[in-house]
């Protein structure tokens, strides 16, 4: 037997390796080629859809936070220069409260002039304070706001409800939802808290049965 014969049997022996790799690699390109092509435009199709509507989304946001933004700047953009007005309008007023009552009353030529003069200017600067949306800030008679209210003093009273406003001393004022200024107060201190009946002693139950008023139970 030649060197030749004894090298055939191992080529023929090899052969079915090669023809495996072979089949393997004809099935991949066949599993390649088997895609459907509807199905891959419809998923791009998808992932673009998705990419526009994420787009749009952000735009909206965009705009929406762009008009909040513009609206704030309109409504608070005087907001220092009313504040320096609410100075003169103070001043303003104490002017006038300088001048007695009396003296108003009987007062003629320049004096009555001059006091019809500064209470015109000021209802004109309060005036044109309301029209930029500057209000006064409701004080008197409402319950203690920290937010909105600057409490100065208590005032000891049996009679109100504890932390109500009963004194104003320096009015307050705010421009849309901002506070200018808190309102200087002065808070009602010693009556009854909030929720209590006036002589400080808590209401009835509002679950109890309004006929039975002796205290018996009934169950027995």
């Amino acid at each position: 037997m030649t060197s030749d014969d004894k090298a055939r049997p191992q080529d023929e022996t090899a052969s079915p390796e090669l023809d495996a790799d072979t089949g393997a690699d004809a099935d991949e390109t066949e599993g390649v080629d088997a895609l459907d092509p509807l199905e891959v435009l419809e998923a791009e199709n998808a992932e673009l859809r998705d990419r526009l509507l994420r787009a749009v989304a952000e735009m909206e946001n965009l705009r929406k936070r762009s008009e909040r933004e513009v609206a704030d700047t309109r409504t608070y953009a005087i907001s220092g220069f009313a504040r320096d007005m609410l100075v003169a309008t103070d001043n303003l007023s104490r002017a006038l409260m300088v001048v007695p009552e009396e003296a108003r009353e009987n007062a003629d030529g320049t004096l009555k002039s001059l006091i019809e003069g500064i209470e015109m200017t000021e209802r004109e600067m309060q005036r044109l304070l309301t029209k930029h949306g500057v209000k006064p800030i409701e004080a008197q008679g409402e319950k203690f706001d920290p937010h909105r209210h600057q409490a100065m003093f208590e005032v000891p009273d049996p009679s109100v409800t504890e932390g109500t406003v009963v004194q104003v001393v320096q009015a307050g004022y705010a421009i849309g939802e901002r506070v200018l200024r808190p309102a200087m107060v002065g808070v009602a201190k010693g009556g009854p808290k909030r929720g209590q009946a006036p002589s400080g002693e808590p209401g009835p139950a509002p679950d109890a049965d309004p006929s039975d008023t002796d205290g018996v139970d009934k169950s027995a």
